[in-house]
């Protein structure tokens, strides 16, 4: 999970912006994780705690820029150096706190790039439709246990795979009906609005190139705009359209 915290927080580093600061409230499992790899990237980190003893997580470097006190403390996050950060991700314990943090980081400070931690899907719904980007941890390892356990079923109500911030585009994942084995990609592409990013085979990601051939089992990672998610998988189960 906190991988997906990491994309969302600084997805925008490409190794050519040079070393970044970025601020962290949360110094549990994820916090001191998401820390250490960015210090591992290059980039300089502060991390923000009530609690002293979470600080035992960090290594000895990166402990020596740990902030104790309320994230969303102007003065507080002054000091981690919010006024020079270029992300700022709340990955506490409390979804109220991960939020009112990360609003202060953006509105306040204006930190362009900022993510928050949230338990309750509801509550990650309406901040990622303000422009706040959220990772729901509940909802996603939910979605992420029942496409595994059992996939291709209609009847599953599963949020997308990944969001952007605006709802704009998303991305899921399709199971192939068997009629389309044999047939390209740049033919599933053609009849529904999506475009397939990758492929799970026989449990190996594929690359999906527009004259791949698709085989039965086959799994579409796809993404479309967010209004034409839901449709998706009738337009590829429709038997005379996929035969067509």
């Amino acid at each position: 999970m906190w991988t997906r915290v990491v994309r969302a927080a600084v997805g925008y580093l490409d190794g050519s912006t040079g070393e970044v600061h970025i601020v962290i409230m949360g110094c549990g499992r994820v916090g001191s994780t998401l820390a250490h790899t960015l210090v591992d990237l290059g980039h300089t980190v502060a991390v923000i705690d009530q609690d002293p003893e979470a600080f035992r997580r960090l290594r000895g470097s990166v402990a020596k820029h740990a902030v104790r006190g309320m994230g969303h403390d102007r003065a507080v996050l002054l000091s981690a150096g919010i006024d020079r950060a270029g992300a700022f991700a709340a990955v506490s314990n409390g979804d109220n706190s991960n939020i009112i943090a990360a609003r202060v980081a953006r509105e306040a400070f204006g930190v362009e790039h900022v993510v928050a931690r949230i338990y309750d899907p509801r509550r990650a719904e309406v901040y990622q439709r303000l422009g706040i980007p959220t990772v729901a941890t509940v909802r996603w390892t939910a979605d992420a246990i029942l496409r595994r356990m059992v996939p291709g079923d209609g009847r599953l109500t599963t949020g997308p795979e990944w969001q952007d911030a605006s709802g704009t585009l998303a991305m899921n994942e399709l199971t192939l009906p068997s009629w389309w084995a044999g047939r390209r990609v740049a033919d599933v592409e053609d009849r529904a609005p999506m475009r397939v990013v990758y492929l799970t085979r026989q449990g190996r990601i594929v690359l999906a190139r527009s004259d791949e051939l698709l085989e039965e089992g086959d799994v579409l990672h796809v993404v479309s705009h967010g209004r034409d998610l839901a449709g998706l998988p009738g337009r590829l189960h429709d038997d005379e359209t996929g035969r067509g």
